[in-house]
């Protein structure tokens, strides 16, 4: 049962008992008012925060022995920043997770295959990723979702099962969907805010504060800042001692639907 299903159902009784205690006496106003807004604030957190796996299941870090991190990539591929990131990525012999937008594989199918071909994972990260994504009914998500697989089977023959909501934003019809889809919902532990940090010193810090074996790292293809701190990352991860891995590897999941061999590391 869902996290929102319990606290639901605990409103449910909480509201009840108010509701028959002010039957038989005299309940303050108040505390209907406090027990709507507790519920209403729950509901609007759970749906923003995507590790609290509030409406559905969520993946967002490995085990802290592992002693590694996946670096993951949102919002891709996005020509003149992607081939940058994947030449950093080349020239330190790692991979990294690449959750792509469907109409930018469409627009971009050579620079996807250059994702995968250099053996990085591709996950699906909705079609259009508009504001209103997640406001939409389930059947429009869910073919949101499978028209972003179609246009990665297409390009490099296979379909993902991970899948990142955009924005991380949660509800019950991304829920649906995602259900119905079959996917694996992929969070993050560690959250750049590369999108709104353009220090690369101050985003460095942020990054690097507190980073442990398990992690994974949210970064975004088309920040300039986030490729500009790259190597310096990179050097850093090294120096803890921590392995870089992909996201299925960190998980220990299965990361597309087909029984494909990804290409191995170099």
């Amino acid at each position: 049962m869902s996290l929102n299903r319990i606290v639901t159902l605990i409103f449910i009784v909480l509201l009840g008992s108010a509701v028959l205690y002010d039957w038989y006496g005299d309940l303050p106003y108040w505390i209907y008012l406090v027990l709507i807004l507790t519920y209403l604030v729950i509901h609007i957190r759970g749906s923003v925060v995507l590790s609290m796996r509030f409406f559905l299941p969520v993946k967002y870090k490995g085990k802290l022995e592992s002693n590694a991190i996946a670096i993951t990539f949102d919002d891709g591929p996005v020509p003149g920043n992607t081939e940058k990131i994947l030449e950093i990525l080349n020239q330190y012999n790692v991979h990294a997770t690449f959750f792509c937008i469907g109409n930018r594989v469409d627009e971009h199918p050579a620079l996807t295959k250059r994702i995968y071909n250099e053996g990085h994972l591709l996950g699906n990260h909705s079609y259009w990723h508009g504001k209103t994504f997640d406001l939409q009914s389930s059947t429009k998500i869910e073919k949101e979702l499978a028209d972003t697989d179609l246009s990665l089977k297409k390009v490099v023959g296979v379909t993902p099962r991970f899948f990142r909501p955009p924005y991380g934003v949660t509800n019950p019809m991304v829920a649906t969907a995602v259900k119905r889809g079959g996917y694996e919902t992929i969070g993050w532990s560690v959250r750049s805010f590369d999108t709104v940090i353009k220090d690369s010193n101050t985003l460095m810090k942020r990054v690097t504060k507190s980073l442990k074996g398990g992690d994974m790292i949210l970064l975004h293809d088309y920040c300039d800042v986030t490729i500009a701190i790259l190597p310096a990352l990179l050097d850093h991860i090294n120096k803890l001692g921590l392995k870089i891995v992909r996201a299925d590897e960190l998980l220990n999941e299965r990361a597309y639907v087909e029984d494909a061999i990804l290409p191995q590391s170099r």
